[in-house]
């Protein structure tokens, strides 16, 4: 609609997985000039494979496909469409329209899942190709905020209850070993992700067998030809006229496992965002709330929350048509699939971009982190400060510990009942039973020595699984992070 002098695009609905979340790559990936110049070069592959195989197919109509490629006419196989009201067919017209001498022989012996089906395989191996890398870079910004901060000492939680102390470098691990699983089942799916091949409309071959006077060997011949031409090992072994509908769930499995990752780790930095340990990045000129103004809302990572629930609930899709095909095909399953599987990916892209930002931009608080972390371990520390006054004042064990018994319930009601400062330190500290200075407590009490193995357990998990990954991956590193809205 033209209004002013500008086409306006605000006038009806436009995806926001596009407009305001994912990666221009991974649109393109699942656009039309990809979808439709796929199905181009799959009709070559097809026409190239029966030539090479004997059938009377000449370079010259070859050659005119594969001069056509790209310059798709929409509005011709709109207006195809219109009439026969098959899409496959609406596209081979049009592509006939600028290849005359090759329109009869394009999608020869084929159905319409040939191109469809394969070049969803196709969009969805260079897809997991994409999303692969993002993870990667994630692994790679988080494996870097753990060594920087392997050795600060935090409080962890159970519960979201105050337990024992550990570092926010070995709490990075557990975000990054999350990443590292999804990056397993990637590399599983993309290893055994196959094509459909070119098995005919229920699967048999039966109108390839026909075309090459019941030669089988060409048949069999002909599908490892075009999977060889579209750069895959092999095809399913067995199919109806579409592949089984059990590798969108497998590959939707992985996005979702991704979407958990993402979740847990946005779950963990609201909830650290609201004990002002650390801060997601934050523009100068950004509004936190409209209406107030001193706010710094994690909204990053509450939008990851909130497309991650999405990503996870679109698994369901992939599940429910899987089990409801019929026999050889239906069709129930197109609709759903030309939303769910290009959304599915769009998000995680949106997700993972905005997991990546995060984690380079975001500030820790130390001050805050020993604030929180020094409140609490008074109450923790007390089995060493016994042990410490047997040990080197010669102290009754049973007697320090009624003591400390007394003194914990003490500063635990003044804390609760009157928000007053945890003085369970300076308590035992005026009490002659422990026979300890305050100086002497501080460093029993070195937050240091309560978190266990949490230093050594970060640098080796970096350098035995974190670091072989990124090693075998550094062409993939170096991926931007941009954050439009």
């Amino acid at each position: 609609m033209e209004r002013k002098g500008r086409i306006d695009m605000h006038d009806s609905y436009r995806n926001p997985l596009c407009a305001r979340y994912a990666g221009k790559q991974m649109q393109a990936i699942f656009s039309d000039d990809r979808k439709f110049s796929t199905w181009r070069k799959l009709w070559i592959a097809l026409a190239e494979s029966e030539k090479e195989l004997g059938l009377p197919i000449t370079d010259e109509q070859i050659a005119e496909m594969k001069a056509h490629i790209t310059d798709i006419d929409y509005a011709s196989a709109a207006a195809h469409e219109h009439v026969v009201r098959h899409d496959v067919m609406a596209h081979v017209h049009t592509y006939g329209e600028c290849c005359p001498k090759a329109m009869p022989i394009i999608h020869l012996g084929a159905t319409s899942c040939y191109v469809c089906d394969n070049t969803d395989i196709i969009l969805m191996r260079e897809a997991l190709q994409l999303t692969r890398r993002m993870l990667v870079n994630v692994l790679a910004a988080l494996s870097d905020f753990a060594e920087t901060h392997k050795a600060l000492p935090t409080l962890a939680y159970t519960h979201f209850q105050a337990a024992q102390p550990t570092t926010m470098g070995k709490r990075a691990t557990l975000w990054a070993q999350d990443i590292l699983m999804d990056i397993e089942q990637l590399d599983f799916q993309l290893e055994h992700l196959k094509l459909l091949g070119c098995k005919g409309t229920t699967g048999t071959g039966a109108s390839f067998l026909t075309l090459f006077d019941g030669d089988a060997g060409k048949v069999i011949t002909l599908e490892k030809k075009i999977c060889e031409k579209m750069g895959f090992d092999a095809a399913y072994a067995v199919s109806g006229q579409t592949y089984s509908r059990k590798v969108d769930y497998q590959v939707l499995q992985v996005l979702c496992g991704v979407a958990q990752s993402a979740a847990k780790f946005s779950n963990d930095i609201r909830l650290l965002s609201h004990l002002k340990v650390v801060d997601e990045p934050f523009e100068s000129g950004q509004i936190g709330s409209s209406a107030m103004a001193y706010k710094r809302n994690p909204m990053r990572s509450e939008r990851i929350a909130s497309l991650a629930r999405y990503v996870m609930s679109d698994l369901t899709n992939a599940s429910v048509t899987a089990a409801t095909q019929w026999f050889e095909r239906t069709l129930d399953d197109s609709a759903n699939r030309r939303i769910s599987i290009p959304e599915a990916f769009l998000a995680v892209d949106g997700i993972l971009n905005l997991y990546l930002n995060i984690v380079r931009g975001m500030t820790v608080y130390p001050k805050m982190a020993e604030k929180l972390l020094m409140d609490e371990l008074p109450f923790m520390a007390t089995e060493n400060i016994m042990m410490y006054c047997v040990k080197e004042k010669g102290g009754d064990r049973q007697a320090l510990h009624e003591a400390i018994r007394q003194h914990s319930v003490a500063a635990a009601k003044a804390v609760k009942l009157t928000g007053a400062k945890n003085d369970l330190l300076e308590r035992i500290a005026a009490d002659e039973t422990f026979g300890l200075s305050e100086e002497e407590l501080r460093t029993v009490i070195d937050p240091t020595k309560f978190t266990g193995m949490a230093v050594q357990q970060t640098e080796a998990f970096l350098r035995e699984h974190v670091q072989p990954v990124l090693d075998a991956n550094r062409d993939l590193l170096g991926t931007e992070d941009t954050v439009t809205v």
